[in-house]
């Protein structure tokens, strides 16, 4: 539970590392540079835990999958961080354990039944309470580009799920970061910003918030129960909100909280059935 924690947290500091990034470069810049200033410290994490020789013991097919998914991910996700605040941004991308169960139907030929679909149908009315569409809210371009972001994020840990069986922790996340950094370079160098000296704190910020947070991350479900840890995800919220008040100055309106807490409550509700339908020894029809 305590790497879990850290984990939300300094993965929460490296999104605001990107979001200021984003002020001054493209965001296929900003999400390949990600890939870019992360490779060197996971690599040194892949030398000292597995060698480096098991990196290319891998499913390729896969992999390039999920570098496809990243790649449209993080520059649509930095995109639209770049226009709404953090909280906000957070809000929709919270949908995304929600979308990962309904993708499971198809593609991991997972059974759902009826209780966890309405937490799903639920959780969208969630995102569209943030979104709010035909009124004064955030149904704008960058609200939009966050929920495609959270859509491929839910693709890209379905792809997880399958490789998590096949390769290493460390694989997966070097692979993951090689390819958007070679993906989204060459998609960003027609565009390239010279990189300017006063924004390498950021970037420092991202390689090492973004290694430490990964490695967190691997530590706290392979020590933990699954259904325990994963709730502690949405402490996000906490410091996303903290951020936007020390950095940017801004808090989420009413609605956007009311939205949150609809996705936040659906989540858990979704985490909790799968918990009770795992542990039960027969299927059940209304799980």
């Amino acid at each position: 539970m305590i790497a879990m924690l850290l984990a939300v947290l300094v993965l929460c500091a490296m999104d605001a590392c990107m979001k200021q990034l984003a002020g001054h470069y493209p965001p296929m810049q900003v999400a390949a540079l990600r890939g870019m200033v992360g490779l060197p410290l996971v690599l040194a994490w892949a030398a000292a835990s597995i060698g480096l020789p098991a990196l290319l013991r891998v499913h390729w097919p896969l992999h390039l999958l999920r570098g496809v998914l990243g790649v449209v991910f993080l520059s649509c996700f930095v995109a639209g961080l770049r226009d709404l605040p953090m909280s906000t941004a957070y809000a929709i991308s919270f949908v995304g354990p929600l979308l990962v169960t309904a993708m499971a139907v198809p593609l991991l030929r997972e059974h759902v039944g009826p209780r966890r679909w309405t937490a799903i149908a639920v959780g969208m009315v969630g995102v569209l309470v943030v979104l709010r569409p035909g009124g004064e809210g955030v149904m704008t371009r960058a609200g939009l580009l966050v929920l495609a972001a959270t859509v491929c994020y839910a693709a890209s840990v379905v792809t997880v799920r399958m490789l998590a069986q096949r390769d290493s922790a460390q694989a997966l996340v070097f692979w993951f970061l090689a390819m958007v950094a070679i993906g989204a370079g060459l998609l960003a160098w027609p565009q390239w910003v010279p990189l300017r000296a006063a924004d390498g704190w950021l970037l420092g910020g991202v390689a090492l918030f973004g290694t430490l947070g990964q490695v967190a991350l691997t530590h706290a479900f392979r020590l933990g129960e699954a259904s325990l840890v994963a709730p502690l995800e949405y402490t996000a919220l906490v410091w996303v909100v903290l951020l936007d008040v020390v950095l940017w100055q801004v808090l989420p309106d009413a609605m956007t909280w009311l939205g949150a807490g609809i996705i936040v409550v659906s989540g858990l509700y979704l985490m909790r059935r799968e918990r009770v339908v795992r542990a039960a020894p027969l299927p059940r029809s209304g799980d």
